[in-house]
């Protein structure tokens, strides 16, 4: 299949572009429309106590609570004088009249003491807007925020709503400010690798491609379902990361088969055959991965899966068509507008006649004399002759990486992840410093079929458990009853998840239904959500790994031995996660505010994401190595010639990635920044540690093991693998004298 691709890209070139160009155009016009069609929510799990809880509150009782939070303060007068009270009444008061006000509470209406400040130069207001959707309600106080301003004081709005649009409002700049970061420098780093302007361009041109088919794609999924305003960052990240990642690797292919004196007909279908399965294959495996996001019931994860699924799949299309029609239109002119690169220095288009190895190594044929093959060489000849060494102390090395993942903490997030200076982050941390009780956030029970009396009743046993400061019955309508119940410390604090625990724990009087929500609540069902799935997520994944690697490769052990390594290198980003952002070392540096916990839906999101990048290196490696070994048969031959054709590749991949990757990690949201930074140690660690050093290490001492599947899956696989390798190619044989180190990538630094 691959092999026929390639012959009929050069006739079909004109239709493939045609169809790009038309895909770029919707995506450029309607598909950057999805912004206005994304959720901020879509973190809970519907079928979770606490949602039910909600919805049977706003079903039984009317909507309760707050969507707003506005706070007014005055560094001279008290909230007790004229100066302070009527700006504050007066705009209270005109703030009813709007329709899309529900209701506002303030201190002036019932004199609460959790709402004067300490030294009484502040209150805050609690409002609740009409709208069917947390969405409504953003939309809602963009026309209402100008009329919350009380003359003379200085108000600031915070709460749930006011927070979320400040997340959206942060994440589309993280997202400009994460291009404008990264284009140049990719741009910059492709031209030094290809040391050609074209040849650099072309990444960058299946990138923006990727980008603009997956905002297609997601603003198709956005009209039958919820979808995060988060799925943008994961869509630009992967899409751009992957379209260059793939990119590198078919456009060196393709000019190392120029290189090697190919006509551009047989380089182009040579480099479809081999490349092409391999990106095909790798981009299947890290959408698997991506897939079991779909898994869990919170939109927030399942629509990170989509958008992360759209971009990949987008960008392996993309360097499976677009690429090679682009290829086919260039031809040998991608070497053109060509950069000069002082540093490096070659001695021939190939290997140096009659080089070889030292009669002691264990890996026969020549050494490419170009110094990154050099470097690469002497690598990979080194973990040929010393596995052992190798495999014991990168493993060391990785174990006590991962070593502080073991005292994780996790906890729900909070206006902390905003930056310090946003106008609800300020707001929340100003409650919490200045006004008793420092936080506002109940824990709401809902008693349903039993008369007010009996909800009173109950609300005297809540009161009597350890660490309740009130309960009190808020609400009541026919036989159902709103308590709500305070608590000592933070929302996301020890003492409100035991009295929630404490809460449901009380035995149910019969005929009487209890339902324990509030934010506490969800967090603890997030949590409970999250770790329910997670043993079917890993089984998703390791399976689709398993399945797409034996079918690609033939071999039992390899996908094993893959699942085994992105663990492991998993598992060192982890760690480094818990001792940076939980631990808060290097907050100052990095610019976030360390909690003592991490929220648990990113290392969700992270195991997907790099399980799936982890994968694409793997498969990266051993294609060539699978290559050398059909080509030779020896297997210490085939893994060492495998690296040293693909280290500087997979080197430069990962370079690129962490380029892009740290655009996103200069971000102003604290989780997105959290990714970021783990997703750089990952890839840092798995390019160099993991690829470069433990698994050829490791291949190494399996020997002819590593392509060993018995009987019944070896003609599973002759008769349904993905087989294509470059001695398919048409009108071509592979010379029979071909050596396993030749054809040393041309321009790849």
């Amino acid at each position: 299949m691959f092999a026929w691709w390639g012959g009929a890209v050069p006739r079909l070139r004109w239709v493939v572009l045609a169809v790009a160009a038309a895909v770029v155009a919707l995506g450029a016009t309607w598909g950057t429309g999805v912004f206005g069609s994304l959720s901020g929510g879509g973190f809970a799990d519907p079928a979770s106590e606490s949602s039910r809880a909600h919805d049977r509150i706003t079903a039984e009782l009317g909507q309760q609570g707050y969507d707003l939070l506005v706070l007014y303060r005055s560094e001279d007068a008290t909230v007790d004088q004229p100066a302070f009270r009527d700006p504050v009444t007066a705009t209270l008061d005109r703030l009813r009249g709007r329709p899309a006000v529900a209701q506002v509470t303030s201190w002036y209406d019932s004199p609460v003491p959790a709402l004067v400040a300490t030294d009484r130069h502040a209150t805050y207001a609690l409002v609740r807007l009409r709208g069917a959707d947390q969405d409504d309600k953003t939309a809602a106080l963009a026309d209402l925020r100008p009329e919350l301003d009380a003359p003379g004081l200085h108000t600031r709005v915070g709460g749930t709503v006011a927070f979320q649009r400040s997340a959206n409002e942060q994440t589309t700049r993280d997202i400009t400010r994460a291009e404008m970061f990264s284009l140049p420098v990719l741009l910059v780093l492709l031209v030094l690798i290809f040391r050609g302007l074209v040849a650099a361009l072309l990444p960058l041109i299946i990138g923006g491609f990727a980008i603009l088919g997956a905002f297609v794609a997601v603003r198709l999924l956005s009209t039958a379902t919820e979808v995060s305003i988060f799925a943008i960052n994961v869509i630009t990240l992967l899409g751009l990361g992957m379209a260059v990642d793939y990119s590198l690797f078919v456009v060196s292919r393709f000019r190392e088969e120029l290189a090697a004196g190919r006509d551009v007909r047989s380089a182009l279908a040579r480099t479809v055959a081999t490349a092409g399965r391999t990106v095909l294959v790798s981009g299947l495996t890290v959408a698997l991965a991506l897939a079991s996001l779909l898994i869990f019931p919170q939109s927030f994860l399942s629509s990170l899966g989509w958008g992360g699924m759209a971009a990949v799949l987008v960008a392996m299309l993309g360097a499976l068509t677009v690429l090679p029609a682009v290829l086919a239109v260039l031809g040998r002119r991608v070497d053109a507008l060509r950069v000069p690169v002082p540093w490096r220095r070659r001695t021939g288009r190939g290997p140096a006649r009659g080089s070889t190895a030292p009669t002691d190594d264990p890996v026969p044929g020549p050494v490419a004399t170009d110094g990154a093959g050099r470097a690469w060489a002497r690598i990979a000849h080194s973990v040929m002759r010393r596995p052992v060494r190798y495999v014991v102390g990168v493993v060391a090395v990785l174990a006590l990486l991962a070593t502080p993942f073991l005292r994780v903490t996790f906890g729900g997030f909070d206006e902390r992840i905003l930056p310090a200076g946003t106008e609800a982050r300020v707001v929340s941390d100003q409650i919490r410093a200045d006004f008793p009780g420092g936080s506002v956030g109940p824990v709401d029970v809902l008693v349903s079929g039993a008369p007010v009396a009996r909800a009173e009743e109950l609300a005297g046993r809540i009161r009597a458990l350890p660490d309740v400061v009130g309960a009190r019955v808020t609400a009541h309508r026919d036989d159902a009853s709103l308590i709500e119940v305070d608590y000592p410390g933070e929302p996301t604090g020890p003492a409100a998840q035991r009295i929630v625990r404490a809460i449901r724990d009380l035995p149910a009087e019969p005929g009487v239904r209890v339902l324990v929500g509030g934010r506490t609540a969800a967090d603890l069902d997030l949590l409970a959500s999250l770790g329910d799935r997670l043993p079917w997520m890993a089984l998703v994944m390791a399976a689709a790994t398993l399945v797409l690697l034996f079918l690609a490769f033939g071999s039992v052990l390899l996908p094993v031995k893959a699942v085994l390594m992105n663990l492991i290198s998993i598992g060192a980003s982890f760690g480094v996660m818990v001792w940076v952002f939980q631990d808060g070392h290097f907050a100052d540096q990095l610019g976030f505010t360390p909690t003592g916990f991490i929220e648990p839906s990113n290392p969700i999101l992270m195991l997907a994401v790099l399980f799936g990048l982890a994968t694409d290196y793997e498969v990266f490696l051993l294609s060539r190595v699978r290559e050398e070994w059909d080509r030779t048969g020896d297997n210490t031959a085939a893994v060492a010639a495998g690296l040293q054709h693909t280290g500087r590749i997979i080197t430069a991949a990962a370079t690129l990635l962490i380029v892009v990757v740290a655009g996103f990690a200069t971000g102003g949201i604290a989780f997105v920044k959290l990714i970021g930074v783990g997703m750089i140690v990952a890839i840092l660690v798995d390019a160099t540690l993991v690829r470069a050093l433990l698994v050829p290490a490791t291949m190494r001492l399996l020997g002819r093991w590593n392509w060993w599947a018995p009987g019944p899956l070896a003609r599973i696989h002759r008769r349904f693998g993905i087989r294509e390798t470059a001695a398919e190619e048409p009108g071509r044989p592979e010379p029979a004298t071909a050596q396993a180190g030749a054809g040393a990538p041309s321009g790849l630094s």
